[in-house]
């Protein structure tokens, strides 16, 4: 599959340029940037991205005016980046046929999980370069769990699990992140791509299933912990 190709919309030059630094430490090597609705619209219609991260803001206009204009002849994944915080601000963003909405300030990470996420409901299967080191290993290993470059396959002890996508998806967060707390929030919008807007139980479903495969006794994990109050963690022994 082709290399995707993504847009970055922003008048600030410094914003910009740090997202798309923090783009190719993921990996992604396609990446242009715009700073107007009418520089935008021009490299849209050149360069055809897969995914584009939109300002709100503009200093020629709203973003939201050239998200429509997309949307009258593409499906591209849009991610509105905006300091707009209100919930309105964000009903109206996805209304208008965006598929994420991300506040500022935001850290580069949490865009670039949020890119790979979109990518891959449109089908791309990216690889998650958290290191130099990552990037150079065919396979992520953590105590006995091992995960192939592409993120498809999880095996423990060398035996390949019979995951679900969204479980492969939180397996590739917690051994990218061992041994560190991650929210609900954060489990949910880096797996499935979305604002968590209350989805606690969708993400306690999937983690008990998860475990189910993953544990030997599920009732009792020492893999995927629970962290009360705070959310989930990936105990691997150092």
């Amino acid at each position: 599959m082709p290399e995707p190709t993504i847009l970055v919309i922003d008048d600030e030059a410094d914003l910009a340029n740090l997202l798309k630094i923090s783009l190719q430490k993921e990996g992604f090597k396609n990446i242009h940037t715009a700073g107007t609705i009418s520089e935008a619209w021009i490299s849209f219609q050149k360069e055809s991205p897969d995914i584009i991260l939109l300002d709100v803001m503009l200093p020629d206009g709203e973003g939201y005016d050239l998200c429509r204009r997309i949307r009258e002849i593409s499906h591209v994944p849009i991610l509105f980046m905006s300091a707009k915080t209100e919930e309105i601000d964000k009903i109206l963003g996805l209304a208008i046929g965006g598929d994420d909405y991300i506040t500022k300030p935001f850290s580069p990470k949490e865009v670039a999980y949020r890119v790979k996420a979109q990518l891959r409901r449109a089908g791309y299967h990216t690889q998650d370069t958290t290191s130099i080191l990552d990037t150079q290993k065919d396979v992520l290993e953590n105590g006995p769990f091992s995960m192939n470059a592409d993120e498809t396959e999880v095996h423990k002890d060398g035996i390949l699990l019979e995951l679900t996508a969204k479980e492969v998806g939180l397996m590739a967060c917690f051994m990218h992140n061992p041994n560190r707390i991650l929210s609900k929030e954060t489990l949910f919008e880096r797996v499935w791509g979305e604002d968590f807007y209350g989805s606690d139980n969708t993400v306690m479903v999937h983690i008990r299933r998860l475990r189910e495969k993953v544990e030997s006794d599920p009732s009792n994990p020492i893999f995927i912990t629970t962290v009360k109050g705070l959310g989930y963690k990936f105990v691997i022994a150092k």
